[in-house]
């Protein structure tokens, strides 16, 4: 298997957990935030939604310039979450399988101007920003879901709403 056939199975078996989460988030909540300098729910969700097509899309160049500001988009509704899910999945996997195991050993650099910020092999970008910093997103969503008394779904086990292990009678 290669390094990009596990990241692709890696990130389809996410999407299912991230998909759930992102179905419960309530429409009439998406300007709430839990503190001034925090993203709404809204850009939160959204950010969650489109990290995997981003960062994938990013992974292209060897070399980017940091973005500026540190502006979040807001859906316009809750009903748009789970589309912009799938249309960045499909753009990750698309843009993934550009590449081969020789191709993510090469190095991605954030900088600006002569100042590096970051370098990595694009496969370390791959890991760190596009998944694990999805997940941890992901988990920011579910304790702002939490704090708006949102039934959380399982993610990678039982929650104090769902629990996938239950032994149902009938």
């Amino acid at each position: 298997m290669s390094m990009i056939d596990a990241l692709i199975g890696e990130m389809e078996q996410e999407a299912n957990a991230t998909r759930r989460m992102l179905e419960v988030v309530p429409a009439d909540k998406l300007d709430w935030k839990p503190h001034p300098k925090s993203m709404s729910l809204g850009q939160l969700a959204l950010h969650v939604a489109t990290v995997p097509g981003q960062v994938s899309g990013l992974m292209k160049e060897s070399r980017i310039e940091p973005p500026e500001g540190n502006e979040f988009p807001s859906p316009d509704s809750a009903a748009e979450l789970v589309g912009a899910l799938d249309e960045s999945l499909a753009a990750a996997k698309e843009t993934l399988l550009t590449f081969d195991d020789a191709s993510l050993m090469e190095t991605f650099t954030v900088a600006s101007g002569d100042h590096e910020i970051m370098s990595m092999p694009k496969i370390g970008v791959a890991r760190a920003i596009m998944l694990n910093h999805w997940y941890h997103h992901r988990g920011q969503l579910s304790v702002y879901l939490r704090m708006q008394d949102v039934s959380l779904p399982s993610v990678y086990g039982p929650t104090a709403d769902e629990n996938p292990f239950a032994v149902v009678n009938a």
